[in-house]
């Protein structure tokens, strides 16, 4: 006996392509260490490249090129981005060079609700 299933609607159950969308949300888990503000709304993230296997190249910056704690945010980005992409390469860029312009208004409210004074 065989069961007719032409009247149920087809399912693609293989995996969505991980957008760049996808990979900016899942960095707003990585924190600036120093600043206890995400990596998003503080402006870090320049830009993200996806490749076709699902990998990742983020263009990211610190508040200061001084900055000793580029180990620190590869370790929270390898943990936010884990099944989300194959692999992940963080390009560590100077120019611009970051500045209070680029923390998004939720950033902002963040930064006054820990006491900075962000115009």
């Amino acid at each position: 006996m065989t069961t007719d299933h032409s009247d149920l609607p087809e399912v693609d159950l293989a995996p969505k392509p991980t957008s760049s969308d996808d990979v900016i949300e899942a960095m707003k888990d990585v924190v600036d260490p120093e600043l206890g503000i995400n990596v998003v709304d503080l402006g870090l993230v320049y830009g993200v490249h996806m490749d076709e296997h699902s990998n990742a190249v983020l263009q990211m910056t610190l508040t200061s090129a001084a900055c000793p704690l580029t180990d620190v945010i590869e370790d929270q980005t390898r943990a936010a981005l884990d099944g989300i992409v194959n692999d992940f390469r963080i390009d560590w860029v100077w120019m611009p060079p970051w500045g209070p312009d680029k923390i998004t208004d939720d950033g902002r409210e963040m930064l006054r609700a820990l006491g900075f004074n962000i115009g």
